[in-house]
C-alpha cells in the first residue's frame, strides 16, 4: 500500500497527511481554549470561532501553495495548477503553505474577535502558543508525503531516504541521479528540524506566558511567536533546502520571515518601551 495512505475504509483512502494536519488543529484549538480561560476570556470563543480559523487558514494555506513557484524541478505550484486546475482541492497530496495559512487563520481570529467583541490581540496572544504546537505536529505530515527535505547529509546513519519517485531535481541539484546518489542516501529531515524548533518555542511560550504574566501586554505572546518562528523557518530554508521558493536573492518564505521578525519587534517594542506601564494583564490560574 502506499506509504502516504493511513488506512482505507472501502474506496474511502484516508492519508496521513491529512490525519496528522487534523490532529495539529484540534491540539491548537484545544490550547487556544485553555489560555483564554487563563486569561480571564470564555474558552467557548474558540471552540465556538476554530471552524473560521481553520476554514480559512486552510484556504489560505493552499493557495500560498498553489501560487507558488517551487524550484525543484516537479513543475508544481503555479505552473502545474493552472494546468491541471482541480487538482487545486487535492490537499490529501500535500501542499499547504504556512505563511498563507496565518494570512488566512488572521483573517479568521480578526472576524471571531468582532463577533464575539474579543480583543483580536488577546485572542491572538492565546492562539499563538498552540499555533506553533499544531506546526510541530502538522510538519509530520512532510515526512510521510517525503517532502521538504534538504541535501544529501554525507552520513551513513544521520537523516533520511527519499524514494526516487520523490527526490529533487534543480537545476543546480539532481537527487535522481541515482549513480551520484543512490537508494540508500540520506537527506536533512528539514521537516523534523522545523518540528523540533516549533516544540521548542511552545514550551517556551507557554513558559512565557504563566512567569511573566504581570509584565505581558496584549499582543506579545503573538509578537513572540512571529520572531520565533521566522528565526527558524530562515535558518531552514537558507541552510537546507536547495529547492526553495526565490525571490531575488533569498528564498521567499525568508523575505516573509523578516518580516515577521520586524512585525514582532516592532510590537514588542511599541508595547514595552513607546507604551506606558499598564495594570497587569487579568489573568486566573490554570
Amino acid at each position: 500500500m502506499d506509504p502516504r495512505i493511513a488506512f482505507e475504509l472501502g474506496p474511502l483512502r484516508v492519508h496521513w497527511y491529512g490525519v496528522i494536519v487534523t490532529t495539529g488543529m484540534i491540539v491548537a484549538t484545544y490550547i487556544a481554549a485553555l489560555e483564554m480561560k487563563r486569561r480571564g476570556e470564555d474558552p467557548n470563543v474558540v471552540w465556538d470561532g476554530a471552524l473560521w480559523v481553520i476554514v480559512l487558514g486552510i484556504i489560505g494555506a493552499r493557495l500560498y501553495h498553489v501560487f507558488s513557484s517551487p524550484n525543484d524541478g516537479s513543475n508544481s505550484g503555479w505552473a502545474y495548477y493552472r494546468q491541471n486546475p482541480l487538482q487545486i482541492f487535492a490537499i490529501w497530496n500535500g501542499g499547504l503553505g504556512i505563511y498563507g495559512g496565518l494570512i488566512g487563520g488572521i483573517i479568521g481570529a480578526w472576524l471571531v474577535s468582532i463577533k464575539h467583541h474579543v480583543r483580536f490581540r488577546r485572542l491572538a496572544d492565546s492562539v499563538a502558543p498552540g499555533l506553533l504546537l499544531a506546526q510541530s505536529i502538522g510538519r509530520w505530515g512532510n515526512y510521510f508525503n517525503q517532502e521538504l527535505y534538504g541535501g544529501p547529509t554525507g552520513s551513513t546513519w544521520w537523516g533520511i531516504t527519499i524514494d526516487p519517485t520523490f527526490r529533487i531535481r534543480t537545476p543546480s541539484v539532481d537527487f535522481t541521479d541515482l549513480q551520484r546518489y543512490p537508494p540508500e542516501t540520506r537527506f536533512h529531515p528539514t521537516f523534523f528540524y522545523e518540528s523540533v524548533w516549533n516544540f521548542i518555542g511552545f514550551i517556551g511560550l507557554m513558559g512565557i506566558a504563566r512567569r511573566f504574566q504581570d509584565r505581558l501586554r496584549d499582543g506579545d505572546m503573538m509578537a513572540m511567536y512571529f520572531i520565533w518562528y521566522g528565526l527558524g523557518r530562515s535558518w531552514v530554508e537558507l541552510l537546507f533546502r536547495p529547492d526553495a521558493w526565490t525571490f531575488g536573492a533569498l528564498p521567499t518564505a525568508v523575505w516573509i520571515s523578516l518580516g515577521g521578525i520586524v512585525l514582532g519587534a516592532a510590537v514588542l517594542l511599541a508595547n514595552h518601551i513607546v507604551r506606558p506601564p499598564l495594570a497587569p494583564q487579568r489573568a486566573t490560574s490554570a
